[in-house]
């Protein structure tokens, strides 16, 4: 095991490749869809990277500027306690979800329960083989819940790929019940328009209800039909989950034309996501707020009716975000983090080149009262950390860690790690731990690392695309007070009240 302590010698001698600004050129130009692996199937194939590159990547090991290939490192307030590598799903691991003593792990392939009573040696108790991108997962009481944002032949968790101009295709939410964590059932299957990339849940006591997030529409496919710019919502009733349906799709961007009122991206704003729809979804029912990361959009809107959610304010950064992916709130709900996945999770976008501000967090504070509250621009927050041209590094899912009185969050960062960093001034936010692999390749770019990192009850959980699923412990003054909160359910989209 190595640690680094000073991330900041790593900042000032890594340097960039000058021929990889080339590739890194192409991948943002397409956009994030494309630096996705394909849904269901396989990873994305790796791709070499400038011979410059690579021995630039080879010179930065050597020097101990970044890790070695495969070599883990932390800052001396982090432990690795235990990973578990893949086993009956090879597919790309991707979001996790948490009740009781269980954690629930995402995967292209399907998904797989852990008992984490002893975070140290977590055990497998189930792995279900269900195809389908992203196959982001979350739970509530017996009822667990997974989108699939991938054309598929059927609903069934046999289907095959199928293109999605065949009207025949599905894709949308499917339904199992844990009651048994042992052996899942699949219970129900919901289409929605252009699929689920990502989902939230809203849930009473009687029902449970999805905000489905989905984008990039085409005419060319006859259930992703343009314009696309709302959320689908699904009702289930707990007693019945096989009646859960679709009771509206509520627009978020009104507007004339065939393409709404979004964000329009390029020309008119180069570099810019045009918004067609929403990538994530974050509630926080104690607050009855909602915040949503909308492509080339961020919105904050009221959940006091989740039948209807109704927009309070959105803004835009023409500037330095290019997609907007997914928002946290704060405790006291008077800030949003907000991220942007530059080059779509599949780019190498730590380092100089791109630099601090982009591929980052923004940190906006609320300000106003009600139906008047305006989201309000402080900062960026960026890890502190250059990485090889070889590694996916940009800002995607995190969570709180619940300190009274304090903005701590921990984050996946991919190939960049887990990074724990303190926001609670706004203006000038700071990393305080961090762990992390060395590249999965010094010639190619293969996408990898971690794609969430969340804090429960007292451990960080990580779900790494290719090297499994890690726990870690942190052991600092700053957040040893958050050991006290326990919860009995945590999907990080729904983000509970931690101290009522």
């Amino acid at each position: 095991m190595i640690l680094l302590h000073d991330p900041r010698t790593r900042r000032r001698r890594l340097g960039v490749a000058a021929a990889a600004a080339g590739l890194l050129s192409a991948l943002l130009t397409a956009g994030p869809a494309v630096a996705t692996p394909d849904p269901g199937d396989a990873p994305a194939k790796p791709r070499e990277v400038s011979k410059s590159a690579q021995a630039e990547a080879r010179q930065a090991i050597a020097g101990g500027d970044i890790p070695a290939q495969d070599a883990i490192v932390h800052s001396a307030n982090i432990e690795h306690l235990a990973n578990v590598p893949k086993d009956a799903l090879p597919g790309t691991n991707s979001d996790l979800a948490f009740q009781g003593k269980y954690a629930f792990a995402g995967n292209y392939d399907g998904f797989r329960v852990f008992d984490i009573s002893n975070p140290k040696a977590p055990k497998t108790v189930a792995q279900v083989l269900c195809p389908g991108s992203q196959n982001d997962v979350s739970v509530s009481g017996d009822l667990l819940f997974l989108s699939t944002d991938s054309s598929r032949s059927d609903s069934s968790c046999n289907s095959t790929t199928q293109p999605a101009t065949e009207k025949s295709s599905w894709e949308g939410m499917k339904v199992f019940d844990i009651s048994d964590k042992r052996n899942p059932k699949y219970v129900a299957a919901v289409e929605t328009a252009c699929g689920s990339h990502t989902h939230t849940l809203v849930p009473e006591r009687r029902n449970v209800y999805i905000y489905v997030s989905s984008y990039s529409p085409s005419a060319a496919y006859p259930d992703c039909q343009p314009p696309h710019d709302g959320i689908s919502i699904i009702k289930v009733p707990r007693s019945a989950p096989e009646e859960a349906a679709v009771i509206d799709f509520p627009v978020l961007f009104p507007g004339e034309g065939p393409d709404g009122g979004g964000n329009p991206g390029a020309p008119t704003n180069p570099g810019v996501s045009k918004t067609t729809g929403c990538h994530d979804i974050t509630v926080l029912p104690s607050k009855d707020l909602a915040a949503g990361a909308c492509m080339g959009d961020g919105i904050l809107f009221s959940i006091a009716d989740p039948e209807r959610p109704k927009v309070i304010d959105r803004v835009q950064d023409n500037v330095n975000f290019a997609f907007w992916h997914s928002a946290t709130f704060n405790q006291k709900a008077n800030k949003v983090v907000f991220t942007d996945e530059l080059g779509g999770g599949g780019a190498p976008t730590c380092n100089a080149e791109i630099g601090p501000d982009r591929g980052a967090d923004g940190i906006y504070d609320i300000v106003g009262k009600g139906d008047r509250r305006k989201l309000v621009f402080r900062s960026y927050f960026k890890i502190p950390r250059h990485q090889a041209d070889t590694e996916n590094c940009v800002a995607h899912n995190g969570s709180l860690i619940p300190v009274k009185g304090k903005d701590l969050m921990v984050q996946a960062w991919y190939q960049g790690g887990v990074s724990v960093w303190d926001f609670t001034d706004s203006s000038r936010p700071k990393e305080i731990a961090y762990f992390e692999r060395g590249p999965l390749s010094t010639e190619n770019l293969v996408t990898g690392g971690s794609w969430s990192a969340y804090y429960y009850n007292g451990y960080i959980y990580s779900n790494d695309m290719a090297k499994g699923f890690d726990v870690l412990k942190l052991d600092d003054r700053r957040t040893d007070p958050a050991q006290r909160v326990h919860l009995r359910e945590l999907n990080v989209q729904t983000q509970p009240d931690y101290f009522d």
